[in-house]
């Protein structure tokens, strides 16, 4: 019996006419969609820019009133603290909620390194930049437009393209005649790229409101194959600045090389001591603490199309870290990277001297099973190993004559992974939905980091995110862009999650055996 249930759900799934409905709707409306698009994304979104994300906050509030989604700002600690924007459509007789998930803000941008077009400023381009994509003026309605067409500008993919998906969905459904086949709660977070401070917060605050039996992120790019991806879960991520120390003035490097140390010199040993040669973190303990994947996880990757030659081939590199790893599997594992080294200047601004400092920012990725704070402190511990004295304040004249070895390590945040379990019914269902809209693979975690973990610490509710955007989009770097043929699709898929059938009816429990 109930492998015919399961049968039935999975062909009913499968010839539901609102999938193809929604995606009829995007055919006949994508100069519309896009047009709106282009107007949200013209508002400058990093978190820090208080009067922009506020306006941002209240386009969205509009947005979505005008789609009959009783929107509302969930605010949070302060005036400066981005709010989230929460909308609902509730369905009568459901016997499901969910909440659909995408965040607002977008990374800081450096608008000289910008050169599709300007950060704010969003810029349609017939192809890739690099490939020469040449600047188109917006289609009036009627006229064709190319799958391949590029948008470019900031939160283009990360992660606007989600509010616009998830908004254009609820359109496609309404002109339709149809509704949900659940209660969508909607959440447009505003401080996700700024390491989501006041999250738990605002979740804390807004229990009942937010009180559901599951999260969708809609968030990431999909498999450079073009697949969709389903991902059950997602990594952690702490990090930290440290900062070496040299001399307390300049020096001329004729003078005073070979006597006064140099930092850049010291910090580059430090960091190049925390991998071996074939990329594996040497920090003592580093991955002791990882949870294992289940075989069925195991296999899920093992079934991932193979595109690391793709990817070496399209980023000009010969090599790698991983000893002969794939991308996937390397990606379930803890990480990490430098984000970025200073020290004095280069170039035509070289001067002929002994730099005072020098500074990295580094970031871990955690999976499951790591603390970001163990994490860290093993870092701090392995920093020390070298012969550094560490401190977390700026050192005194004291401490500098005092100790050979100095860095200043300074905490960047941090939360621990996340990850539903493949069996579980909201990972099952939302998998089969995405599936019926074309190739789709299925991961246990990404590469990227979101807060989840605050899903099932405050909420107690699990998470599946869903990433639709194309993998060279340039998040988070300059020219970031959105190919329209995956806006076009992320809207669809949206559709068909938003219309997955229901879960069966709960059993009547058997009455409790009289005592």
């Amino acid at each position: 019996m109930k492998r015919r249930l399961l049968l039935f759900w999975a062909l009913l799934l499968a010839s539901s006419p609102a999938r193809a409905e929604v995606r009829d709707w995007v055919e006949a409306n994508r100069a519309a969609i896009l047009s709106e698009y282009v107007g949200l994304l013209s508002i400058p979104n990093v978190a820090s820019d208080t009067p922009n994300i506020r306006r941002n906050a209240d386009k969205l509030v509009q947005m979505m009133r005008t789609r009959g989604l009783n929107p509302r700002l969930l605010e949070g600690d302060g005036p400066t603290v981005p709010p989230a924007v929460y909308g609902e459509w509730l369905v009568p007789g459901a016997r499901r909620t969910l909440v659909l998930y995408a965040h607002y803000d977008g990374q800081p941008v450096a608008p000289e390194e910008w050169r599709a077009s300007k950060p704010f400023e969003p810029t349609l381009r017939s192809a890739r930049f690099d490939r020469g994509g040449e600047v188109l003026r917006l289609p009036r309605p009627g006229e064709p437009i190319d799958p391949e067409w590029r948008l470019y500008g900031r939160a283009a993919a990360d992660d606007k393209a989600g509010v616009m998906a998830i908004l254009s969905a609820v359109d496609g459904l309404r002109a339709q005649g149809r509704r949900p086949s659940f209660n969508v709660k909607i959440f447009f977070e505003g401080e996700e790229e700024a390491g989501s401070p006041h999250l738990a917060g605002i979740l804390s605050r807004n229990k009942a409101l937010l009180a559901s039996d599951g999260w969708v992120i809609f968030d990431s790019p999909a498999h450079p194959s073009g697949a969709k991806q389903v991902v059950l879960g997602v990594r952690g991520i702490t990090g930290a600045d440290i900062t070496v120390y040299g001399p307390n003035r300049p020096l001329h490097s004729g003078h005073y090389g070979n006597w006064a140390p140099n930092p850049a010199m010291s910090l580059s040993r430090l960091l190049a001591s925390m991998k071996d040669a074939a990329g594996r973190v040497a920090i003592a303990g580093f991955y002791d603490d990882v949870t294992p994947l289940s075989a069925a996880e195991r296999q899920a990757v093992q079934a991932v199309p193979a595109a690391d030659a793709q990817l070496k081939a399209e980023l000009g590199l010969a090599g790698g870290e991983g000893g002969g790893k794939r991308l996937v599997e390397l990606i379930q594992e803890p990480s990490l990277n430098i984000d970025g080294l200073r020290s004095a200047d280069v170039g035509e601004r070289a001067r002929n001297v002994i730099p005072t400092t020098a500074t990295a920012t580094v970031d871990m990725r955690l999976v499951m099973g790591n603390d970001q704070q163990r994490q860290y402190e093993k870092l701090i511990a392995h920093i020390r190993s070298q012969g550094f004295h560490v401190t977390e304040a700026e050192p005194s004249e004291e401490e500098r004559q005092r100790n050979p070895l100095l860095a200043r390590v300074v905490k960047r945040g941090g939360y621990n992974a996340e990850r539903t379990r493949l069996e579980h019914p909201l990972a099952r269902d939302v998998v089969q939905a995405v599936r019926a809209q074309g190739a789709t693979v299925v991961l246990p975690t990404m590469g990227g980091s979101l807060p989840l973990y605050l899903l099932s610490e405050t909420l107690g509710a699990p998470s599946v995110s869903v990433a639709l955007w194309n993998y060279d989009n340039n998040q988070h770097a300059e020219d970031e862009n959105l190919r329209l043929g995956n806006l076009w699709e992320a809207i669809a898929v949206v559709g068909s999650i938003m219309t997955m059938p229901q879960p069966p009816p709960a059993t009547p429990r058997q009455a409790a055996p009289a005592r």
